[in-house]
């Protein structure tokens, strides 16, 4: 350490100490030394992380404004937070003040080659089935896997209803990184299984081994994150882990059941964090795809079924993926058991003991094929970003019905009408109940519409 970089120091110093109470410079930047100072990056050293993250949530604007008076503007900062004063081990810090390289942590954490991720290799990107409802959320995992950390999506936060392939997905993103980056180090945890590590941590006094351990990970995948809901311990450790891998530049998936916005007993600043990257919501299955998993599947495995049969179960098992391996899996055991061949009869007992099976259900691809022709418009033009008062008026009449006659939720509602918000979908349904209450000739086009499509 030169003279010169003790002097330079003791300036930002004095700036900073005029700046703020003398109590809170002798806290948190008297004890700092300075490291070294190359290449436009300052080093500093503090005594623990909790130092390093207090400075950058109450104090970077004023450090950074000091260094760069000092150093030079576009000056980079780092922060080495000492772990171990036996061996010398140590974490590097980069600053969120600036824009800064990752540094690798020194510790004596096991090799990549030692490491279980923790991943189901059964749940690889070949193995999930590809269709419009996880569209937006699976091109944003093949991106990550190439440049993990270093794309738009950190955080992805993959969110949707129990059974649509969050989990396989997130493993898929997984499998892929370690595919690509022989040497990253990859984890899967559940949210569950993160708080037992974190209690287990807190009950043996373990907490900066916790702790090292996670800022190791370059890809971490939190599965089920509403199950943080409530557990304060939880998510503060959380929050300086997510942190730290953020401005790391390492990479964060984590999912949920539901958006970040629908998230209860989960702290802001959490919530804040989790909106940072990409959030993308997976649909619940559609036809097409329920059928093009059954055909994927039975292709694996090496079964044949009758078109009628694949039809059919594609047709009644709506809600969820697991459902239809599990019907898959029904059908094979009772044709086994009873030496019958799987056809349409054998198909109907196995659903109907499972789901409720109900009449062919109206679609909004229906309601948007109807409507085009009524209205004398193409079904593109409905879709389309057209702000045309008559096919405004059009979209909106398709909207309604289709919340009126279809099981589609808003969101699958708003994705098939050109992928439109969930409020733009609320508008909608306001305006047309609206102008039913004074329109007649409104009121007489709804009924034909609906006698229409159900007929």
């Amino acid at each position: 350490m030169t003279q010169s970089l003790q002097q330079q120091w003791a300036q930002c110093q004095t700036i900073l100490a005029d700046n703020m109470t003398s109590s809170a410079y002798q806290t948190w930047f008297a004890p700092i030394v300075p490291l070294q100072f190359v290449e436009g990056v300052l080093v500093l050293q503090v005594k623990s992380q909790f130092v390093a993250e207090y400075i950058e949530e109450n104090y970077i604007p004023l450090l950074s404004s000091a260094i760069y008076r000092v150093f030079g503007q576009g000056t980079r900062l780092e922060y080495r937070v000492l772990i171990d004063s036996a061996s010398g081990a140590a974490t590097m810090l980069p600053s969120a003040g600036a824009p800064a390289k990752p540094v690798p942590i020194i510790n004596n954490q096991p090799s990549t080659i030692d490491f279980d991720s923790q991943l189901n290799s059964l749940y690889s990107f070949d193995t999930f089935v590809a269709g419009e409802p996880n569209k937006l959320a699976r091109t944003a995992g093949l991106a990550i896997a190439k440049q993990p950390g270093y794309t738009a999506f950190n955080p992805l936060f993959i969110y949707g209803g129990s059974g649509v392939g969050k989990t396989h997905l997130a493993n898929a993103i997984g499998l892929q990184v370690k595919a690509l980056h022989p040497q990253a180090r990859v984890l899967y945890v559940s949210a569950n299984t993160f708080k037992l590590q974190y209690q287990d941590a807190t009950k043996c006094n373990r907490i900066p081994d916790f702790l090292n351990f996670y800022q190791a990970i370059d890809v971490l995948i939190v599965d089920d994150i509403q199950y943080f809901a409530g557990l304060k311990g939880t998510q503060d450790t959380f929050f300086h882990i997510f942190n730290y891998l953020q401005q790391s530049r390492k990479q964060l998936i984590l999912t949920s059941d539901r958006p970040p916005v629908e998230l209860k007993d989960i702290e802001e600043r959490l919530l804040t964090r989790f909106k940072w990257g990409l959030s993308a919501e997976i649909l619940k299955p559609d036809y097409q795809l329920r059928k093009d998993i059954l055909l994927s599947k039975m292709h694996r495995d090496g079964i044949l079924l009758p078109e009628n049969v694949v039809d059919f179960v594609a047709q009644n098992v709506r809600d969820s993926v697991r459902d239809l391996e599990g019907i898959l899996a029904s059908l094979l055991a009772h044709s086994t058991l009873t030496n019958k061949e799987i056809d349409l009869e054998l198909a109907e007992q196995v659903v109907s003991r499972i789901v409720t099976i109900q009449p062919k259900q109206i679609t909004v691809d229906e309601v948007i094929t109807k409507v085009a022709k009524h209205y004398s418009l193409t079904e593109k033009a409905i879709v389309a970003q057209n702000r045309s008062r008559e096919i405004t008026h059009a979209r909106h009449v398709a909207i309604y019905l289709s919340k009126q006659l279809t099981n589609s939720s808003l969101s699958e509602i708003g994705y098939k009408m050109g992928r439109r918000t969930h409020a733009t979908v609320l508008h909608s349904l306001t305006l047309i109940k609206e102008q039913m209450e004074f329109d007649p000739v409104l009121r007489q086009q709804l009924h034909q519409l609906e006698s229409a499509l159900t007929h």
